[in-house]
């Protein structure tokens, strides 16, 4: 090799070592925070619910990588496209989650170094447990039974698939307005209902008539299926 085209050839390496770690860093959480504020990002708190509900920062939503069937559903639905901002506790698993959504091929995923411990260090604002009260289930039956068919959507604003159901569910009750009521419960709010309900994960649906369950699905529906069922179990008369 002519070694005049050495050091090109070492600025071209360079180079491309740069963009890769550019678009796949570690950012501390003053970089951060000003990162996820500029742009249309997608923000992931990859620890479990329960400490998501204890303090998390606005607008990120969850799944679980110690949990990887969850990890795996609800990251499917994220756009490849935009770029991914991952944190945890203090490093650790968003460090992994990280990893493997590099592989998935997300092209730009940025870790919050030190986690969420060093945000809060940072004095940086969080959002805490939400002070939704909880609903008994003799309220939730009541609402259940509140019109001839009832569509309860079990779902929560830090869900991906739950935020992709946002305007499925919205176009369905505008064309199925004056036969069926639809319910949103915010399942990470009612812990104690989900449990009483059985539902399991996140987003679930459950159609009612005359306050009797007739249909439940877990996981994204399309506008179709949603209209299919509703004609399905329409009460005649």
């Amino acid at each position: 090799m002519d070694k005049k085209s050495i050091p090109v050839l070492m600025m071209i390496l360079i180079s491309s070592f740069t963009s890769t770690a550019q678009d796949n860093k570690m950012m501390s959480p003053s970089t951060y925070s000003q990162a996820i504020s500029n742009g249309p990002v997608q923000l992931l708190d990859v620890r479990t619910a329960e400490e998501y509900r204890s303090g998390h920062i606005k607008n990120s939503l969850q799944a679980d990588w110690r949990d990887q069937p969850q990890f795996k559903d609800r990251t499917q639905y994220l756009d490849k496209n935009k770029p991914v901002f991952v944190y945890c506790l203090s490093g650790g698993r968003s460090a992994a989650a990280a990893d493997y959504l590099r592989q998935q091929g997300f092209a730009v995923v940025t870790n919050l170094e030190g986690g969420i411990t060093s945000w809060r260090n940072a004095g940086l604002p969080i959002e805490g447990q939400s002070d939704i009260p909880p609903v008994t289930d003799a309220e939730y039956s009541a609402m259940a039974s509140s019109a001839k068919m009832v569509l309860v959507d079990f779902g929560a604003p830090w869900c991906p698939p739950c935020k992709k159901m946002e305007p499925i569910v919205s176009d369905f009750r505008k064309q199925q307005e004056g036969k069926v009521k639809v319910l949103n419960i915010d399942g990470g709010a009612q812990p104690a209902l989900m449990k009483s309900q059985q539902v399991d994960a996140l987003p679930t649906f459950i159609l009612y008539v005359d306050g009797h369950e007739v249909f439940r699905k877990q996981g994204v529906m399309t506008i179709e299926e949603l209209n299919e069922k509703a004609k399905k179990y329409s009460p005649k008369g």
